[in-house]
Order: structure tokens, then sequence, then C-alpha cells
């Protein structure tokens, strides 16, 4: 039987349409199975800020809505009480005070992650996920000496394995006061360059320390450099009129960029790091959100917070992908009150208490520099509604995500990363001990209801910011269990305690590769 030209393609075309559609049904299974990664990493949010976590006089739907179908923690760590290291060890696996550098960067510090090791957004892009973070930085950028603001600013986040970043540089209280689009600040004219300096005033523009008058927000420690917006800031910067921006539009630019990404990559895993500036000073929350807290800008910049939260939970329900999106969030480190500005949050506080039952805060040694809000959104692998009190440490991000995307790690990357994904989703615990480090690098650690605090001749209260910062010439040894608030040093009583976990501690400093060297 003869076969016509129509029958003969008919035959070859049936069973390769199977075999394209088989081929698209397993891409399309192969994305559906690698989850979409969302961290919103808050700034100086404190464990007791959130209602979820028992405050009462402020109300936070949106984030209590994560721990409502998530899993909350009640003894999860930032790596430190400070931001620029925080942000290193979460995205590097590696403890920031490994490595010169890492302290409170200024606005205009050279890059600070190595490029030449894998960071999370790198081992995630080699996993096939598309990048981003977006929201502020503070981790340094370009070589050294510092970037070229008005020409192409890298190495930045781009070189250490992001495909799309949106940040501010540093901080809203330093210059400059630009947004970053990729390697270029946005809107800047080049007839308007921008110039920055941390050693001495640049330019003519009025600063804080000499025009007082002009400041719309008066400040209380510091932060008297060029005013921006009516704001003076840390540094001077002259240029980039065109460039700079409204604090009261920052919530807006950066939760409409974090939202726009998830609609652009709806349809491949992704991966969005979104750094909010909330609630850091300056505090200057958008006009919908002003006065509506009852405890002055403070309160109102972490209502500010929980609408831009239910704007990433918002698009993720409409674009029907939350089931399949792991979201964590958490802080950079505990709380502070006044740090910097004169802003009334400490006499506004209305009996609110950030720091929940702990002692510290934000810079501290204390349990409240780095016990942080914590909770874990997955609705198709994490049940709602659960707490756990495990141990757990931000440095085992980059590990436990490794592992949730079947990565290998190599020797060289994230060092002191645990992978805790068992703990990460409710299961078994994997943390026997956190590490946390405070504004001087004085460290601490916990091992079961146990911590111990280094000896250390810092001085023991940070002036600007009225926190103990947990300094002291001997050792400090706290029952958390029965002293949460760590009042009572129980050093001379339990002296070989002291020897064991200061041993332990000792043991984690000499370790180059901690995951793989010292007992978990």
């Amino acid at each position: 039987m003869k076969l016509t030209s129509l029958t003969k393609i008919l035959l070859w075309l049936l069973p390769n349409l199977f075999f394209f559609a088989d081929t698209a049904y397993s891409r399309q299974g192969q994305s559906k199975n690698k989850p979409n990664i969302v961290i919103i990493y808050t700034d100086d949010l404190g464990f007791g800020d959130i209602s979820a976590n028992g405050a009462t006089k402020i109300s936070t739907p949106n984030i209590d809505r994560i721990a409502a179908e998530g899993l909350r923690f009640t003894n999860a760590h930032a790596t430190s009480a400070t931001c620029t290291p925080s942000r290193f060890s979460l995205l590097t696996g590696k403890y920031a005070w490994r490595k010169s550098g890492t302290g409170i960067a200024p606005g205009d510090a050279a890059l600070i992650i190595p490029t030449d090791k894998e960071s999370m957004p790198g081992m995630l892009k080699r996993a096939g996920y598309k990048t981003a973070a977006i929201g502020k930085w503070h981790l340094g950028l370009g070589p050294k000496g510092g970037p070229d603001w008005n020409g192409d600013i890298k190495p930045g986040p781009l070189e250490i394995g992001f495909d799309y970043t949106f940040i501010m540089p540093a901080t809203a209280d330093r210059v400059p006061c630009v947004y970053l689009e990729n390697h270029r600040i946005v809107d800047l004219d080049p007839a308007d360059p921008i110039l920055v300096s941390y050693q001495n005033k640049v330019g003519k523009e009025p600063t804080g320390k000499e025009n007082p008058e002009l400041l719309t927000m008066n400040t209380s420690d510091g932060h008297n450099g060029t005013i921006i917006n009516g704001v003076s800031r840390i540094g001077w910067m002259t240029g980039g009129n065109k460039a700079r921006w409204i604090d009261q539009e920052m919530v807006n630019v950066f939760t409409n960029r974090a939202t726009n990404f998830i609609e652009e990559n709806k349809d491949k895993p992704f991966f969005l790091y979104f750094a909010t500036h909330e609630i850091h000073v300056p505090r200057i929350p958008n006009s919908r959100f002003l006065g509506k807290s009852g405890m002055g800008v403070r309160g109102d910049a972490i209502l500010e917070l929980d609408w831009s939260v239910g704007e990433v939970l918002k698009i993720l329900d409409k674009l029907k992908i939350a089931d399949n999106t792991i979201l964590i969030f958490t802080s950079d480190n505990g709380p502070v009150i006044d740090d910097g500005y004169a802003d009334k949050a400490a006499e506004l506080l209305n009996g609110h208490t950030p720091s929940s039952m702990m002692r510290g805060g934000k810079y501290s040694a204390f349990d409240a520099g780095t016990r942080v809000p914590f909770i874990v959104k997955w609705p198709a692998k994490v049940k709602g509604g659960k707490i756990s009190d495990a141990l757990f440490s931000q440095v085992d991000l980059y590990s436990s995500i490794a592992a949730l995307t079947k990565q290998k790690i190599n020797d060289d990357n994230a060092p002191d990363s645990f992978n805790c994904l068992n703990t990460l989703l409710g299961g078994k615990k994997n943390r026997d001990y956190v590490i946390e480090q405070s504004l001087k690098s004085t460290l601490g650690i916990i091992i079961g209801d146990w911590k111990y605090i280094e000896p250390s001749d810092g001085p023991r209260m940070n002036i600007g910011t009225n926190t103990e910062l947990g300094n002291n010439p001997k050792p400090q040894l706290y029952n958390l269990k029965y002293d949460i608030g760590e009042k009572n040093n129980l050093a001379e009583t339990y002296p070989k305690k002291v020897r064991a976990l200061s041993q332990k501690l000792q043991q984690v400093k000499e370790a180059d590769v901690t995951r793989k060297s010292v007992s978990n």
C-alpha cells in the first residue's frame, strides 16, 4: 500500500508530538519540584516587635499570617547583633568575625563578599534559579578604595551571583542617598556627578551640624552630615540631585520592585532576597502609616513593614505559586530604640517591649542582640501554626537551602554553615550550639539551655543608643531556661560548665571549616 505524503508526515509527527509533550511535561515538573525561595530580611526588628511573638501594643497581621500558615521559631539567631556581619554570614555561610573588614560598613566601602567563592545566590543560580537582591545592601560596592559612583559600580551583588539588583548602597542614614539598579545609579544626570566622602565635607550643601534649622528631624547622636530630604546623614555627598531618593516613598519603590520580580519570573524557579529598609533609622514612614500605630514613627514603620510583607503574600497568592514557595521572614539583628535621631521612639513606646523578655538589643552580646523573629512558610512541606524551640542560626540557611535544591558545596564555600533543613522544615533538631557576635566582636555561645559570653574589656554601654553591650572582663554564664533576661551570672557557681563552653567556643574559633571539623 502506498502512503501519501500527508500520511507519512502524520506517522512521523504523532510519536514526536508525544516526545515533545513528554519533554515539556518533564520540564514543567522539574520546575515545579524546585520551590521558589523568598527571604524577607528586615532591619532592626526585635523579637517582641511582632504580634505573632506576643506584642500587644501593635498588630502585624500579615507577618502573623506567615506564622499562622507556617513554622514560628522562638530560638533562632542572626549571627551578629549588627547588620553588615549578619548579612555577610547569611549570604556566604561564613562567620563574619573570621574576616577583617566585615564590621558595620561605611557607605563607600568596597565589596566585602569575595567573588572567588560561591555565595548563596551563586549556588542557586547554578541550580537554575533566577536570582534578585532588592532593598538594603550594606555589604560594600566596587573594588578596593570604593566605587566610582558615576560609572559602572562593580564588583557588587551581580558579581556574587544575583541576576538582578535594585538596592540602596548602604543604609538610609548613610550617603549616597540614591538607588542602584544593577551596575548603575538610577536617574543619575551626567551633568550633575556624585561625590561622596566619609572623611571630609564635600561640596557646599548644608549639613546637620552647620544648618540644624533646615532639619525636619533632629539628630540625637552623630548623623550630622549632608542634609538629604530634610534629614542629615552619616557622611557627606554632593551632586546627583535628580537621583536622590524620597524617604517616604522608599517602601513603595522597593516593594514594587520585589513584587514585579516575582511576577516576571513566576514560570521559573526564583530566589528573591528582599532586604527591607524598615525599621531602620531614619524612620520616615509613608503618609499612609504616619500616626497610625500610636507609638510614634518606630511603630508606624512596623506597620509599614507589615504592609510590605502583605504585598509579597498577595502576589504569591495571585499568581498561585504560594504553595510552591518557601518564604522565610527574619531580621538582621535585634531592636534599637534611639539610634541617632530624636524621633521620640523611646518616649512613645507605650509599654511595648521590642526585646520581649530578653536583655540587650542591637549591638549587644546579650540575647536580644541576635535572637530575632524567624518564621518559615511553605504550604507544600511545612505544616501551619506550629512553633519550634530548636536552636537555629542564619548562617545555616546557605547549606540548608543547598540541601533543599540538591546542590553540592565545595570545601572552600560556606565553611560555617550546617545543613539544618530538617529543623527549618519542622523536623528533628540539627544544631547543638549557636555563636553570637556583638558590636565589638565579643563572642558568645549557646549550648542547650546554657549561654557563655567570653571576657571582654569593651565598654559596658553603647552611650548613643543606651544599650547594654554585654561586655565584661570576667566570663559570663547564664541558664536561659530559667533566666532568659540574663540577670544572674552563674560563672563562679559552675566553673566546669564555663570551661566546657569556653573550650567549645575556642574549637569553633580555631577551625577553618566548622561544618566538617566541629561536631554539631
